[in-house]
């Protein structure tokens, strides 16, 4: 309690923890906010613009929210698609209708929804895509996968991080100086082009879910090295202390000392590491995604929405295909101000005091 006090007191941190707190809870119960589901298509309404929702009528009087539908047409004088608005039929927003069926968190069937229209109604409030799929739906589906692909690296860079620098810092001599080396090798890998070459070799019938578990896994193999390196410098220091040096007299064995005695002293770091390095993996996978060698259509996750906006056109005329950049950027930006906030809080040599 005392740890989120000292949180609370730091205004950026305190933003950044909100705001990090509602996109997880948001993207957690994204079946249930989201009007459509990640599979919903139109493709009469691509590239519909967001939808108005009016709250004063034609008689200049208030009135419960509505929109319209939306009408695809052709323009002669402009040469171009527009969309206009159907003014033959008001649908009314309404709170917990019923839509398609979904099981909430993947087990409590439901078919209700937070907030939809009238049957008959097309709500977007974002704007659709190419392919007439609610771009604000799939914000919702796709932070699931930006927005965790962090964490789940972390499973595995940091435990193998900390036994393996862990060891290496311990033992030193031959067994560290072979250890380092080869962790130097990993950090020498290219993981850009090792991605690049993956994704070519790799069969083109494989499902998003592996194509996941893949940038999940190839991230974390490469990305555990340094982390290791900077363990191991810890644990030189740590092993000279009085206490270790007694733990070894009473004959406790060297496994017991390493994680019992040293690897908890390195928890202040890991806790700061662990914050800062999830905004790399969030950007990491979005960037796989924008490229191509991530995650793919139909299935959304914020880097391959974000590639539908790389046009010239869609960002002067669509701009709201840009909302994936956005979102990426403030949990980026969280991310760092709440890591920021956490470092000055457990590293003791630090300047700043909360």
């Amino acid at each position: 309690m005392d740890f989120i006090k000292k949180i609370f007191q730091d205004n950026f941190a305190k933003s950044a923890f909100i705001i990090l707190a509602v996109l997880y809870l948001v993207i957690l119960l994204a079946d249930f906010i989201a009007p459509y589901s990640n599979s919903y298509s139109n493709r009469e309404m691509s590239y519909a613009p967001p939808s108005k929702i009016y709250t004063i009528d034609e008689n200049g009087k208030l009135s419960r929210p509505y929109t319209y539908n939306y009408v695809r047409c052709y323009e002669p004088a402009l040469m171009q698609t527009v969309f206009k608005q159907d003014r033959c039929r008001k649908y009314y927003l309404r709170l917990f209708p019923k839509s398609e069926n979904y099981k909430l968190l993947g087990i409590i069937p439901l078919n209700r929804h937070l907030f939809g229209t009238d049957c008959g109604g097309e709500l977007y409030l974002l704007g659709t895509d190419i392919n007439g799929r609610d771009v604000f739906s799939r914000l919702l589906f796709g932070g699931r996968i930006s927005m965790t692909v962090g964490f789940l690296a972390l499973l595995v860079v940091f435990p193998i991080g900390l036994l393996y620098g862990g060891i290496s810092g311990y033992f030193g001599g031959i067994v560290d100086t072979l250890m380092m080396r080869f962790a130097e090798a990993v950090m020498a890998i290219p993981s850009f082009y090792l991605l690049i070459i993956l994704a070519a070799i790799l069969p083109s019938g494989m499902t998003s879910v592996q194509r996941f578990s893949l940038i999940v896994i190839i991230l974390a193999l490469i990305g555990w090295a340094g982390f290791a390196r900077v363990v191991r410098g810890m644990v030189l220091s740590i092993k000279k202390e009085d206490f270790i040096q007694a733990e070894k007299t009473i004959g406790a064995s060297n496994l017991r000392i390493i994680l019992k005695h040293i690897l908890p002293q390195t928890t202040s770091y890991v806790i700061i590491a662990m914050t800062l390095s999830v905004p790399s993996y969030i950007l990491a996978e979005s960037g796989l995604s924008f490229l191509g060698l991530g995650i793919q259509q139909p299935d959304a996750s914020w880097g391959n929405m974000l590639k539908e906006a790389q046009e010239f056109t869609n960002i002067l005329y669509r701009p709201w295909l840009l909302t994936p950049g956005l979102l990426i950027f403030i949990a980026v930006l969280s991310f760092n101000l709440l890591g920021d906030a956490i470092r000055d809080i457990l590293d003791p040599k630090s300047q700043k005091r909360i």
